[in-house]
């Protein structure tokens, strides 16, 4: 928690500095303040939270605020504010001309709803705009004692005050409800991203194909010059700011009109030609004059177009000059770079402009590099261009040299040189022999292709080291026998279940691999895919297996029932021990308080919902409402007073049973002798037994009349003996968090109607019950719910639920898969793509890939509409038969690749990309993204075989 909140208070900080300010509902204010609660609600009191209240902090700052004016001003403005979004929902409702009259009692402007986050961290986020949060936290520290315990947080001697110090710089920054006039440029929402690459990507799309990058992120290299890709994350504004003279760097050549050709058949275009220094480098650009003049207008693919022309030359890399002059024309200028790609040629005005382009490069280049030969210096004329002699007519070049000044050598070849260095010439431009150049550069290109050769094929035997446990190496084509891009349709179907002896089961997966299932079938076809029925099975043998599933989840779902009703009974037990005490004002045990609000330190919650504050923090516990567990029947053999368990308390006066047995029969014995004495808690809380006493009959009479129908299958629950309260305990947690799952499951959709919840939950219980190992985690309802709605049977939806989480179950805390995913998706990622892969290393290094864990956990079912979710676990269910077993990781690489232009253009970190994926959520072109991972998976296969 101390870890935490030094974090979120850095990044605040530092959002404050990089920004210029901070918005009130920026994530990081969000994060700070759950940071901040979670300090806050470490080991708190029971009697400072509020007993049975469910928002510790409320009850804190209330609590403080009645000793403090500071912290009772907070708790007023807190009470207005609820009141104000109250009201304000209220007259949405009614409409816009109540909330105008509203508005006029408290504002000059209607009032603004706020989000969930921040109604949920209100009182925090509260405090810390008023700028008094540190305050308030260092006041609760000096006196941790009255409302702590002595192992919390906040009565820590060290960790207390430092918290306090903490917030001192966070409660003294300024926050703003207002967005800057560039909001939706500098932080732009994922839609806008998506928007802005369609716009520059467009020309791409139709020129280039959709596997133009390299396997195995080999990049090709540029030959025509054309500016990095970096470019396009930056704004037309501040690259044509950088053409001039600025703080960073110096201009030292500058020239419009020089002419480049860029690509062989096409114009020749006019662009401004500058040279830039920064430190000891030296960079040439060339920009057409359309993307400065701003004659383009709006057409955005021809202004991409243009970008594309653009060259970005650092002249570290350049070690040859070329310059052509003829009589009429200015010159021509050709680069050379180190692996002897030339550059598009640069053509100069008239006028002398080419010398003196070489003349700023020369001092440019100066004190650690130089052009060889150096231009000459000469009385009147500055620098010139050398005056080089041939061999086979020097004395007619000296005679034309003393009666012409202006007839000089027509062609000129530079080199650039960096004396200080080891590979300093020892070619002579004077001496050397064509023969020599022209074998070493012979010698070099032949030895980069060897060692380019030998690069790969230990990439290669990488590639199968890491990645060919990932797919299979039997490659089943889509076209073979036939076409399978139709996917499996009813007429298909209707074949197959005339002959299913003699269809083969891998082509009807193959149909389902490539194309998916007609929606029509898919009540039919996916309890064969998850197992429930095999292939060939004929009716008369699916008939025998529905039996014994419905046998068995009858079994199941009675002996859960049976044991919820004990637990029920247990828990009012356990809450009218706990009221008794405080009617009469004793010291409530501890075990009590310890069985009676143990779930609200144990969470299952694996990932925070997105569009949920708290759905569960706000429920408050009755006698009614008590969350069911599970236990099983005692077997129900009539044993004699003298020989029924006793039940047994940890302590005299707790009211509870102990951590020993507890069967339905010492339980229904328990309700009696209540019932039969209830003089005594009469007594201790008048006025109850009215209240309790209905509740316990109906609980009573339910047992007796589970005890009597049991006695006629006395043989099935001879097996089944009394369990122990620890267990009781466990099955209450797991049944506590059904409840509170399932009533936010899918609530909008339609099919989730009260009945088809209730059919959810029991499916659920019956699980759990069957596994108590694991239990219940939060998500197994998002993966039960698709079940159920296709096939809308709830004992087909068991069986095919329990088929499911044999490979899912491994994806939850308690198995080992989920870092398993993350080990794979970063090996795929570092060899297929490794530039995104650089980016995200370098950007905070996320290559931990945690943003993936949702989509790995509930196979993206709540990153896709219900519709594509069925598309894509279909493909999913069949891929280990057809493809690959890890089809999961291919899935979530397809989706990175998708928007990866978005990605490196806007240079995201892990925070980006969460922001990103979550917006984007429900909005993915699923068909296109299958495709891709279909592709990759193809991909990594063809490298097993190399091919």
């Amino acid at each position: 928690m101390s870890a935490g909140s030094v974090q979120q208070v850095k990044q605040i900080m530092e959002e404050a500095v990089t920004k210029k300010f901070v918005h009130e509902d920026s994530s990081h204010v969000i994060a700070l303040c759950a940071a901040i609660e979670a300090c806050l609600g470490h080991l708190l009191k029971r009697r400072a939270a509020g007993f049975l209240r469910s928002d510790k902090i409320a009850a804190l700052f209330t609590k403080v605020g009645k000793v403090n004016e500071t912290v009772a001003e907070v708790c007023r403005k807190v009470q207005a504010q609820l009141q104000q979004q109250a009201d304000l929902s209220r007259l949405q409702s009614v409409g816009q001309e109540g909330l105008r009259r509203q508005g006029s009692s408290t504002t000059s402007r209607p009032p603004q709803p706020l989000s969930p986050q921040a109604i949920k961290h209100i009182w925090v986020r509260t405090a810390l705009f008023e700028k008094v949060l540190d305050k308030i936290v260092q006041v609760i520290v000096d006196n941790s004692s009255k409302y702590y315990e002595r192992e919390a947080l906040m009565h820590d001697p060290v960790f207390g005050p430092i918290l306090a110090a903490l917030l001192v710089g966070p409660c003294a920054l300024e926050y703003t409800k207002l967005k800057t006039s560039d909001h939706f440029w500098t932080d732009p929402s994922a839609n806008e991203l998506v928007q802005r690459h369609r716009i520059h990507g467009a020309h791409r799309s139709q020129d280039i194909p959709a596997s133009r990058r390299p396997a195995l992120g080999i990049r090709k290299r540029q030959s025509s010059g054309s500016m990095s890709e970096d470019r396009f994350a930056a704004s037309a504004r501040e690259y044509v700011e950088s053409l001039h003279q600025n703080s960073r760097t110096h201009l030292l050549y500058g020239k419009n009109n020089v002419l480049v050709q860029p690509k062989k058949d096409m114009e020749v275009l006019r662009g401004y030609l500058s040279l830039h220094q920064a430190g000891d480098n030296l960079t040439l650009k060339w920009t057409p004059n359309q993307l400065i003049n701003g004659t383009l207008g709006d057409c955005d693919l021809e202004k991409s177009i243009y970008w594309d022309y653009a060259l970005t030359v650092p002249m570290r890399q350049i070690v040859c000059i070329h310059c052509h002059q003829l009589p009429d024309s200015g010159g021509t200028l050709v680069l050379v770079s180190q692996d002897g790609i030339q550059r598009p040629p640069l053509h100069f005005p008239a006028g002398g402009h080419l010398l003196a382009f070489l003349s700023c490069l020369e001092t440019g280049l100066l004190p650690r590099g130089q052009l060889e030969p150096p231009l000459w210096s000469q009385k009147g004329k500055g620098k010139v261009f050398p005056k080089l002699r041939k061999r086979s007519s020097a004395a007619r070049l000296i005679d034309q040299d003393r009666n012409s000044d202006e007839q000089t050598a027509a062609d000129y070849v530079f080199r650039i040189v960096y004396p200080g260095y080891r590979y300093d010439p020892i070619l002579c431009f004077h001496s050397v022999p064509l023969k020599m150049l022209c074998h070493n550069m012979k010698r070099q290109i032949v030895s980069r292709a060897f060692y380019g050769w030998l690069a790969y094929c230990r990439h290669l035997s990488t590639v199968r080291t890491h990645l060919s446990a990932l797919v299979n190496h039997n490659i089943v084509p889509p076209d073979r026998p036939g076409e399978a891009s139709g996917g499996l349709s009813k007429e298909v179907w209707s074949k197959y279940q005339k002959d299913c002896k003699n269809y083969k089961e891998l082509e009807l997966l193959r149909l389902v691999y490539y194309g998916g299932v007609e929606h029509g079938i898919r009540k039919e076809v996916w309890p064969f895919l998850l197992g429930h029925y095999k292939f060939g099975m004929g009716k008369s043998d699916m008939s025998q297996i529905d039996a014994k599933i419905s046998e068995r989840y009858q079994q199941v779902m009675k002996e859960w029932k049976a044991c919820e009703l004990i637990v029920k009974q247990r828990e009012k037990e356990m809450q009218s021990a706990i009221f008794s005490k405080l009617s009469s004002g004793s010291s409530i045990d501890s075990h009590v308080l310890r069985l009676a609000h143990r779930d609200s330190t144990i969470s299952n919650e694996v990932f925070m919902s997105v569009d949920e504050p708290d759905a569960g923090s706000q429920e408050t516990p009755s006698a009614d409402e008590s969350t069911p567990t599970m236990t099983t029947l005692a077997p129900p053999v009539a044993l004699p007073p003298e020989e029924r368990p006793l039940v047994e308390f940890d302590s005299p006066d707790s009211g509870l049973p102990s951590s020993r047995n507890y069967s339905v029969t010492s339980a229904h014995s328990q309700i009696s002798s209540s019932m039969d004495e209830g003089q005594s808690t009469e007594e201790e809380a008048p006025g109850r037994e009215l209240q309790d006493s209905p509740n316990e009959s109906r609980v009573c009479h339910q047992l007796d009349r589970l005890v009597t129908s049991g006695a006629a299958t006395e043989g099935s629950l001879a097996s089944l003996s009394s369990y122990t309260i620890e267990l009781l305990d466990t099955v209450a947690l797991n049944l506590h968090r059904i409840d509170k799952d399932v009533q936010r499951c899918d609530r909008n959709y339609y099919y989730f109607t009260t009945t088809n919840l209730e059919k959810l939950r029991n499916i659920m219980c019956s699980y759990v019950w069957e596994h108590l190992d694991m239990g219940y985690v939060q998500g197994m309802c998002d993966l039960l719910a698709p079940l159920m709605v296709i096939l809308d049977d709830e004992c087909l939806a068991y069986s095919c639920f329990t088929q499911l989480m044999k490979r899912m179950s491994q994806n939850f805390p308690n198995g080992g898969a989920m870092d398993a995913h993350f080990a794979n998706m970063r090996s795929l990622i570092q060899i297929l793509d490794s530039e995104l892969f650089e980016l995200m290393h370098q950007n905070g290094d996320y290559t931990h890939f945690y943003f993936c864990y949702r989509w790995f956990l509930l196979d993206f079912k709540r990153e896709l509409l219900y519709e594509d979710v069925f598309a894509v676990w279909e493909v999913i269910w069949v891929s280990p038969r057809i493809s690959s077993q890890h089809f999961v990781l291919f899935l979530a690489l397809a989706l990175v690749s998708v928007y990866r232009e978005i990605i490196i253009d806007n240079n995201m970190d892990f925070t980006d990309i969460i922001k990103f994926f979550n917006e984007m959520a429900e909005r993915h072109d699923v068909q296109h993204i299958l495709k891709v991972a279909r592709e990759l998976v193809h991909k990594v296969q063809s490298l097993m075989d190399n091919k």
